[in-house]
């Protein structure tokens, strides 16, 4: 990775900076197995391969209604507001939610090393970094990983659906991110860890778009549209 051709690095939190990405699918598995549980009539266990085909860099509430309809589930929509108890989609994606926080506050959350080796490699290089995240708890993960700061700008869950920002599989809050650094997209690469991450970036005209492997795979990656595909953000500091 050549660093002097770009101006910025749009960063996905979980799975690239932190490992929340672990810290999310254990609170997907305990609410989703849960839930499960509760219905009367039985369905196939929520497993690991479920969190990487229907939730992984998802918005919340669209990775509840994915997993739902692979099982032939219908529960009504509801509003963000919903108390975690409903049994609606936004009902259940926030259960998820107070299951997430209550593992991070208990259990807290590091840093990558080698994610950590990259961001000072870009700050004595000066490039801007920013994070995109499709998470509403990346402020919360940023402060408690000791990130916070180190990023000016954080397009996260919550601000994407403030400003009417659609989010990935679209570009378009890796676009907004870019804009908000004042940089072209076309002067900036995407680092994401999710399919859908992947797509987004692929779709937006970045300089590059680097696919990390934390499990899902090389070849998924490569063929959702990463450039390269690198297993430890540390290969990239040259």
């Amino acid at each position: 990775m050549n660093w002097d051709t770009v101006d910025a690095a749009l960063f996905d939190l979980d799975g690239v900076l932190t490992p929340t990405a672990e810290v999310h699918m254990r609170a997907w598995e305990v609410m989703f197995s849960r839930f499960l549980d509760s219905l009367e009539e039985e369905h196939a266990p929520y497993t690991d391969e479920d969190y990487f085909a229907h939730v992984d860099g998802r918005p919340r509430y669209e990775g509840v209604a994915a997993f739902l309809e692979s099982r032939g589930i219908e529960l009504p929509h509801g509003d963000p507001s919903d108390a975690p108890g409903e049994q609606t989609v936004c009902g259940l994606g926030n259960r998820k939610n107070d299951v997430f926080r209550e593992i991070l506050d208990s259990e807290g959350i590091e840093v990558y090393p080698g994610s950590l080796q990259l961001l000072d490699h870009l700050r004595t290089l000066g490039t801007a970094v920013a994070v995109v995240s499709s998470s509403r708890n990346a402020h919360e993960v940023l402060r408690t990983a000791g990130l916070s700061p180190r990023f000016r700008v954080v397009v996260d869950g919550t601000l994407a659906a403030q400003e009417g920002v659609p989010g990935k599989p679209r570009p378009d809050t890796f676009v907004y991110a870019a804009q908000q650094l004042g940089v072209d997209p076309a002067r900036a690469v995407v680092l994401e860890d999710a399919v859908s991450g992947v797509q987004a970036g692929a779709a937006g005209g970045f300089a590059a778009v680097v696919g990390v492997d934390r499990g899902v795979g090389e070849q998924a990656l490569l063929d959702a549209g990463a450039t390269f595909v690198v297993g430890d953000l540390a290969e990239l500091v040259r």
